[in-house]
């Protein structure tokens, strides 16, 4: 008997800042449809997602919250397994990296890129993104901001240790040349070569000594290990991998992997930077990197700042988890940014699932019902239309096979559901109902009905990876689980009751349960406003508000709250004031900001400082929102 052939294929680990939106979860769905393919055709598959739970972002926010960075994690962790289980997938591992033999392995990785000379001890000056946690040249930076997420940075420097990229960037060239599929699409590995790999590769700063919350490095304790090889390293050391020649069997028999699937934004952290690693290690690199496209609502990348945000698991809590996955798989192509909007996922919901599939399967199963009893077979009289639908179905098959081997869900979708179209235009064509009118044409409805419930098994096999409730409830009342793709593979059938796969949504009705519950949600952020008598304008004119710059910010001793904050605000000497944010915001987070302040409040001391002025925020529920002004000169009057 000959052994199965392997296939490992990994998502990126999702950060534990936050629970993730429905774009972060393309990333899951989209590499259980392949996983589900390559099993349903014979592959051993190990597939592992996981949570990247170190960094400084992680230490701000449990601080923020009162608690340690561990039980922050601890509880977004959560968060995100509850999301992809929502989602039906059926991943074999989920690794944390704060995961006890997780940590080790980084520390022995480190420890041999150190000794071997491929990391060294250095400093690094630059500019320094908060939320991206990455340090950029001025010219990476896009109109003086962050190239990733578009945010203001800030100068810092900083002690640190370096990884030499230089040094192989001539191999991982070479391997590019070797590889040509090694990046998917070919947009992305042109946008690779051209934008960092023939600048010169820069050292790469793998280790941060101004937080605390990582893995430290054993032989300097002011350090904590970086990002890049704390958390790429999770596709080895998730297998047992580790330095000591004492890999385990997992490693062995699956590294390296077969295919990485992650968003177009972080395909140069695996294209280069964890190539690299592997090459300094001496490890085989992985096959193939996937490098999807976002997932936008309307024109818009999701922010809770916008309000814009979708969540995975509550879509499948009000209508399944199929439904969301056949929309993220039909609607997001293989090269360009897909949307969404409620309207658009109720649209898709009714037009595809409800009618074109549901009602196929409910009407073919109930005239199999009413006019055989339940049971028909393929010895009925047979024409030219039965031909047609066969090599119709023959085509679309390998239209959907050939696109799930590239990986372009969307038109291996599209295939699908064009079975299921011509199957609709079947039954107008035979018209069975008319057939069924006249016992003469008894074997002839027999055939067309065999023909359907032929068609559908085709449907559900191929709907597996996509939409796996529907086709196993397809099956079920086929009564068959034959999953040959051979049209004519299963020779009589005898169905269940026919029951609707999928209900039609009221649209109007959805979409004002979903505005009940965002007005719901947001009620927490207005139950406090108090409506104000009015005032007139004489009144607001009283009022000096003037556009303030924050030089400087330091916590206030033995106040929690309190931030003492110095502005510029075009005056000749720095204004202080002291603000009760110091829950919601840190000093790097603050500094060079521009914000609004009320420069003619009457000064107060706080906590032994004395506050000349107030800036202006904003009660958003349980944070609060500092009001920032990009781009507008220190002293500006706001009017």
């Amino acid at each position: 008997m000959c052994e199965k052939k392997k296939f490992y294929i990994t998502t990126a680990i999702a950060y534990t800042s936050r629970k993730p939106h429905i774009g972060n979860a393309y990333d899951i769905v989209l590499a259980d449809m392949i996983a589900r393919y390559k099993r349903q055709n014979g592959y051993d598959v190990f597939f592992m997602t996981g949570s990247d739970e170190h960094g400084q972002k992680i230490e701000e926010y449990a601080k923020k919250e009162g608690i340690t960075p561990k039980a922050y994690v601890d509880k977004v962790s959560d968060e995100i397994k509850y999301v992809w289980n929502s989602l039906n997938t059926s991943y074999d591992k989920f690794i944390r990296t704060t995961d006890t033999d997780h940590e080790k392995a980084v520390q022995h990785i480190f420890e041999k890129l150190y000794k071997q000379g491929d990391i060294y001890k250095g400093s690094y000056e630059g500019k320094y993104c908060v939320p991206c946690e990455s340090f950029f040249t001025a010219s990476q930076l896009v109109d003086g901001k962050c190239p990733d997420c578009g945010r203001d940075v800030i100068d810092a420097k900083e002690e640190a240790y370096f990884l030499r990229l230089s040094k192989y960037q001539d191999a991982l060239v070479k391997y590019y040349e070797e590889n040509p599929d090694f990046i998917k699409p070919e947009s992305r590995k042109n946008e690779m070569i051209n934008n960092f790999i023939k600048p010169g590769l820069a050292d790469l700063c793998v280790s941060r000594s101004s937080f605390k919350w990582g893995i430290p490095v054993t032989f300097d304790s002011d350090h904590v290990i970086y990002v890049w090889i704390d958390a790429l390293s999770n596709y080895i050391t998730g297998l047992g991998y580790d330095t000591d020649g004492k890999a385990g069997e997992k490693y062995k028999k699956y590294w390296p992997a077969d295919l990485h699937v992650i968003g177009k934004d972080i395909v140069r952290f695996h294209t280069i930077y964890w190539p690299i690693i592997l090459l300094a290690l001496g490890e085989p690199l992985p096959k193939q990197v996937l490098g999807h496209p976002w997932v936008l609502v309307g024109e818009d990348k999701m922010s809770k700042s916008k309000g814009n945000v979708i969540y995975a698991d509550e879509l499948a809590d009000m209508f399944g988890s199929d439904a969301v996955r056949y929309y993220l798989l039909s609607e997001i192509p293989f090269t360009q940014d897909g949307t969404i909007t409620y309207e658009s996922f109720i649209t898709k919901y009714n037009t595809d699932l409800a009618n074109t599939l549901g009602n196929l399967v409910n009407r073919s199963i109930a005239m199999t019902k009413k006019y055989f009893d339940g049971t028909v077979d393929n010895s009925g009289t047979k024409d030219a239309l039965d031909d047609e639908l066969k090599a119709f179905a023959d085509e679309a098959v390998k239209k959907y096979r050939d696109n799930m081997e590239i990986y372009h869900n969307s038109d291996a979708v599209s295939a699908v559901m064009s079975l299921a179209k011509r199957l609709n235009k079947y039954i107008d064509e035979t018209e069975p109902w008319v057939l069924a009118k006249d016992d003469e044409h008894k074997r002839r409805l027999k055939n067309v009905l065999y023909n359907l419930l032929e068609g559908i098994r085709i449907l559900s096999v191929a709907l597996l990876p996509i939409i796996p409730d529907c086709s196993e409830k397809i099956k079920a009342l086929l009564g068959t689980d034959d999953g040959s793709f051979e049209f004519g593979a299963v020779k009589e059938y005898t169905v269940g009751e026919a029951k609707p796969l999928f209900a039609r949504i009221d649209t109007e009705k959805a979409l004002a349960e979903i505005a009940e519950k965002q007005k719901a949600n947001n009620n927490k952020a207005a139950e406090n406003t108090v409506r104000l008598d009015e005032i007139s304008i004489e009144d607001f004119a009283k009022i000096e508000l003037r556009a303030a710059k924050i030089t400087a910010c330091e916590p206030i001793p033995k106040a929690k709250k309190l931030l003492k904050l110095t502005l510029d605000d075009g005056s000749d000497e720095p204004r202080t004031v002291a603000s009760g944010i110091a829950k919601f915001y840190t000093s790097e987070e603050l500094v060079g900001k521009t914000v609004i302040v009320v420069a003619n409040l009457k000064p107060a001391t706080l906590c032994g400082v004395q506050s000349n002025g107030m800036i202006l925020a904003a009660d958003a529920g349980e944070e609060i929102k500092v009001v920032f002004l990009d781009g507008v000169e220190p002293g500006s009057k706001i009017r």
